[in-house]
């Protein structure tokens, strides 16, 4: 793992937010959020697709203004959102130039400082020193050394002479974080700096911000990046109060805060939901009382009835005023990931392939044995046939050497790497019809009682994968990662003995990726796994590996 000798750290690094608001479209992006990063902080910022992450990288940043709130930074700034600030017809080092743009100017200050000094002029002792101490806080001189042990290390061009228009979106943004990474900049503002990185660039894009001296605040998706990384996370995802979360101690102090946070919250609204029921139940009783328990019985003296009455009225207003004064204010919690039992027969061959080659995928003949509980995680680089080897498990694709050979019965199903193309059809209604075919072909035993339209969409709201206002929309209109919980639950729906996960990481949050795993650690069935994602791999690091 390579690292960059950075400056000494800096005091003068310091970002303050308070009180961040922002809404767009009437719809509000950010609600109050505050933080505070230091030198040395690492502050990751975690959240759902559309939960304000970009958008809070941009307020910090400056270049976005805020409905309301303040932020104060101290320090130099580098920053790298989605867009570039070169165009494609420069160069590499038109690139490298603006993202020095920093380094230079304090280089040209040392210069003209030393030569004021050399010449005698009034006060260049003091002047001299000042450009000195500057240029030796952000490390100047090796700015450009840093720069080129970057580029190497996260095998980006640097060529200084090269048009960027011949290069991949992806080499531009190595280049530009090579940049950032070499810069000395105080402070850092990332926006999923992991993208179009490869294992040796991951590696140093860790290493780096570890040692980094001043404050960064990171946007990402990367489980693993943060969990190596953040010394706390911002959670933007919804709360029982509506305010974002920050929880120190990490990745792991983050999950643990935010289970525990959830806990509370499930709790105080069951509460609040049965103390409302108690309180509609003892309404109708006393109404119930007003109805029919006042009247006395037969032969009762017209006194009694005229005296138990008014109580009996009273009894139901001041019933009904505790329910009005009873307000459930604590919202719905979240969705929570509620997988089926998944079991399979023990001690008996589910899934067996034999030599299976597919040509131009796999060449080399594979060969996988798969019982009740058994676990395999399939790994290689991209373009190895990770997909196809599942695919052929799957019956779906067919080799070109080889046998597969399934238990009758046995049913096996594949979570591909991505969706299908989307129908008009609401989510719910693709969900039953999936159902449909499953029972009518034999493959599933004749569900519980499920008639026409809700009572499939409360089948597959009970999965807790997709909100209740999502099932009944399009496919179409659902977003790549509800699309994919889509994907999810139809194969939970097959109740399959055999799982095959292909990149299941891909557009799924970090929280139902947790879920997940913790699920897939009990499940009864054999599951087959495909994945790049190195989280994922450290949490199945115990299961036996196939690597092609």
């Amino acid at each position: 793992m390579s690292a960059i000798v950075m400056p000494s750290a800096r005091s003068r690094a310091h970002l303050n937010a308070t009180g961040l608001h922002l809404s767009r479209g009437g719809r509000p992006v950010l609600t109050g959020v505050d933080l505070i990063v230091s030198p040395g902080d690492r502050l990751g910022v975690a959240g759902e697709n559309g939960r304000g992450k970009t958008t809070l990288l941009q307020v910090l940043a400056g270049t976005l203004t805020p409905d309301s709130g303040t932020v104060h930074r101290a320090g130099t700034l580098g920053v790298a959102d989605q867009e570039m600030p070169v165009s494609a017809d420069g160069t590499v080092g038109d690139l490298i130039d603006v993202e020095l743009a920093q380094v230079r100017a304090v280089l040209r200050a040392f210069e003209s400082a030393a030569l004021d000094l050399v010449e005698e002029r009034p006060g260049a002792g003091e002047a001299y020193a000042e450009a000195l101490a500057a240029a030796e806080s952000i490390g100047a001189w090796e700015a450009d050394h840093r720069v080129d042990v970057s580029l190497a290390a996260l095998s980006a061009v640097g060529d200084r002479s090269v048009p960027l228009a011949e290069l991949s979106v992806g080499q531009r943004y190595r280049i530009r974080l090579a940049c950032l990474l070499g810069a000395g900049h105080d402070l850092l503002l990332l926006d999923e700096p992991t993208n179009h990185l490869d294992a040796g660039g991951l590696d140093h894009l860790t290493a780096a911000l570890r040692a980094h001296p001043g404050g960064v605040v990171l946007v990402s998706h990367d489980r693993a990046l943060l969990s190596d990384v953040a010394t706390a996370v911002l959670d933007l995802d919804p709360t029982s109060d509506g305010r974002p979360r920050t929880y120190g101690g990490g990745y792991a102090g983050y999950q643990e805060g935010r289970r525990a946070e959830r806990e509370r919250w499930e709790t105080a609204y069951r509460d609040q939901q049965l103390e409302h029921r108690r309180l509609a139940q003892d309404l109708s009783a006393a109404r119930n009382r007003l109805s029919t328990g006042w009247r006395p019985d037969k032969g009762t003296g017209k006194h009694t009835r005229a005296t138990r009455a008014p109580a009996l009225v009273r009894a139901v207003h001041r019933r009904q005023e505790e329910l009005d004064a009873h307000l459930v204010d604590v919202p719905e919690p979240p969705l929570r990931f509620q997988p089926p039992r998944l079991d399979a027969p023990a001690g008996v061959t589910l899934l067996r392939a034999d030599g299976v080659t597919v040509r131009g995928r796999f060449d080399a003949p594979q060969s996988v044995l798969l019982r009740a509980g058994d676990r395999l995680v399939v790994t290689g680089p991209n373009g190895s046939g990770k997909s196809s080897l599942l695919h052929v498990l799957a019956g779906r694709l067919a080799p070109d050497s080889g046998a597969v050979q399934g238990r009758r019965g046995a049913r096996v199903g594949l979570l591909a790497q991505e969706s299908p193309p989307p129908s008009r059809r609401r989510a719910f209604e693709v969900y039953e019809a999936a159902v449909g075919r499953l029972v009518s072909s034999g493959e599933l035993g004749e569900p519980a009682p499920v008639g026409l339209g809700e009572p499939a969409a409360v089948g597959l709201g009970r999965l807790g994968l997709l909100p209740s206002e999502a099932l009944h929309r399009p496919v179409a209109e659902l977003s790549v990662g509800q699309r994919r919980r889509l994907d999810l639950a139809l194969l939970l729906a097959s109740r399959p003995q055999v799982v095959l996960l292909d990149e299941p990481t891909n557009h799924l949050s970090m929280v139902l990726m947790e879920e997940l795993t913790q699920a897939l650690a009990t499940m009864g069935a054999a599951v087959v796994l495909a994945t790049h994602d190195r989280r994922l791999l450290r949490d199945t690091e115990s299961w036996p590996r196939l690597r092609l």
